[in-house]
């Protein structure tokens, strides 16, 4: 048998050569799911956090006040989400021009000490998460 012929029908390292061609999609697939994953965490914890601020703001009689409510709760809460560090956190309480009944609290996260923005992956969302909560006043 030719030394040609020995070459090509020889299969030792077929699968370490299959392994360096998919690994480094594999991984960047991988790296992108954990930080979406993150990502979507914070995400869900920012819009938990305007739903709470926006219960707490509804106590207050004037936009000063509800803005004031939800701040100091923000501030005062022991807030124990992951990834969320809450003095990231910013909180807007405005009245909704179109209806009188009602106002929207606006929670602002700045996402830049995330550790996703450090893995080498696919495009991520923008780094400024922001979540809105509306409360209806006086009831039904």
């Amino acid at each position: 048998m030719s030394f040609i012929a020995r070459i090509r029908n020889n299969k030792d390292g077929a699968a370490a050569l299959e392994f360096a061609i998919i690994a480094p999609l594999f991984f960047l697939t991988i790296f992108t799911m954990i930080g979406y994953g993150i990502y979507l965490s914070a995400s869900h914890a920012v819009q938990q956090i305007a739903a709470d601020a926006a219960r707490t703001a509804v106590a207050g009689l004037s936009a000063t006040e509800r803005k004031s409510l939800a701040t100091s709760f923000i501030q005062t809460s022991t807030l124990d989400y992951a990834f969320i560090n809450k003095t990231k956190l910013t909180v807007d309480v405005e009245d909704d021009v179109s209806n009188l009944n009602q106002f929207t609290v606006t929670i602002v996260y700045d996402s830049s000490e995330l550790p996703i923005w450090k893995l080498f992956s696919f495009a991520l969302p923008d780094e400024e998460i922001k979540r809105y909560a509306t409360i209806r006043l006086g009831g039904i």
